[in-house]
Parts: C-alpha cells; structure tokens; sequence
C-alpha cells in the first residue's frame, strides 16, 4: 500500500528535508517514526527538497508499507513518535504510480518578512526584519516580467545539480498586512535557493538599487552576479503542492 502525506514542519533545527551525512534531515525523522510506528524501514520521498532551515506548512511525501494501520489513521500512528517541530497532518492511500515528486505540478512558497527597526521574538523565527518599507507596487510590477516560463540560471545559487535552470512562475503575488510583508511564489518547480534570490532581488529594485531593466538583463544574460543577495532560510516556508 502507498501511503501519502502532507507534513508541517519548522526547519530551524533541521539540514533540510532530505537525509545528509552533516547533520538531522526531516525526511531521517519522519522514517525514523515510521519504522517506530511499523517495524518497518521505509524509504520515505518528499516533493521535493527543502534547504536547511527552510520551513513547511504543505510539504508531500509518500511511502509504501505492509502494515495493517488503515491509511487514514497512519498520521497519528507517526505523530506519536516525532518531535514538536515536525507532524504529519493528514495520511492517505493512494494508487501505485503516485509519487510525491515527479507528480507534482504546482508548489506554493511564501517568503516573510517584517518592517521594524529591533528583532521581534515572536516572528524573527519565521520571518526576516528589514527596517525600510520598499516600493510595493514597483516590486509587483517588477516581480510580473519573472512570470512565465525562463531560464533561471540567474536566480540559482551555485552547487545546483539541476539538469535544466529553466522553469515556469506562474504567480508572484506581494501583500502587505500592517508590518508584515508576505511574496507567494506559485512554479512548477525551483532552483537552488531561487525564491530567497528572486525575493532579495526584487527587494533591491523596491529600494532604488535595481531597475526592471537588470531584472530582464538577469534573466537574459544568466549572471547571478547583477542580483540581490539570497536571503535567510528562516524566511522561506512551502505553503502547498498541487497534482
């Protein structure tokens, strides 16, 4: 039987999703768990990688099991045997040929980010201070010509093992709500630290540091050093992903 699961995690203590020689991975927890929970040792694939530090509302996995725990109650068969800061919220059978990887057509990341001139306890975990409000609506207006399909080789941090750099945004959406500033990132897939460079790009332009005019240069010259900086992990969160 083929079990899928949604997950939530905070990646703060974490060396990303996937299992690493150089510290504890989400995905080394999780099967940990299962093999709690089960006897058995599954190997447990996620939708994709999350980077160290990197946070999740929506993460997908799945796995296949023997076990006699009906799929639906299988989150809470794992649960026990997982830490706080990661828990599965729901579990599902599903057919054979599901796979929680190459399946998935949509991902959702948000990145945050808080207005303020001190360090906030209470979102400085899950969010990035910046102490100047940027150009909201020349970022969004900006952040439009990073839509479609492109070559992101510009936006890819180096030690990508990506085959191609090219890939589809389909949505940028910026808010704002009060001191919180939030950008939803909708693709069909991302490269290596991407949203955390497209987001610190885009902030560069809403200070006056970047022109649209770089933005399209990046895209077309591929040179990752005309951008902003990548900003921290803590800020990035996978919100959800689509089949």
């Amino acid at each position: 039987m083929r079990i899928k699961l949604t997950l939530s995690y905070d990646g703060t203590a974490y060396c990303g999703w996937q299992v690493q020689p150089n510290g504890v991975s989400v995905q080394e927890v999780v099967e940990k768990a299962i093999e709690k929970a089960t006897g058995e040792r599954v190997r447990v694939t996620g939708s994709g990688r999350t980077d160290s530090g990197v946070h999740a509302e929506g993460q997908v996995a799945h796995f296949d099991t023997e076990s006699s725990v009906p799929a639906d109650k299988f989150y809470k068969a794992i649960n026990v045997h997982l830490p706080a800061d990661v828990k599965i919220l729901k579990s599902e059978a599903v057919t054979d040929d599901f796979h929680a990887c190459n399946k998935a057509k949509k991902k959702t990341y948000r990145y945050a980010l808080y207005l303020s001139d001190v360090d906030l306890p209470l979102k400085d975990r899950y969010a990035v201070k910046i102490d100047k409000l940027p150009d909201l609506s020349l970022v969004q207006k900006v952040a439009s010509t990073l839509e479609g399909e492109h070559d992101f080789k510009a936006f890819c941090a180096s030690g990508s093992g990506a085959k191609t750099t090219v890939r589809t945004v389909y949505k940028i959406a910026i808010e704002q709500k009060q001191n919180d500033i939030l950008f939803c990132v909708t693709g069909n897939g991302f490269l290596y630290n991407m949203v955390r460079i497209m987001v610190g790009t885009l902030l560069d332009v809403g200070y006056g540091k970047l022109t649209e005019n770089d933005v399209k240069e990046m895209l077309n010259t591929g040179n990752r050093k005309k951008g902003g900086k990548t900003l921290p992990a803590k800020g990035l969160c996978l919100i959800n992903v689509e089949y």
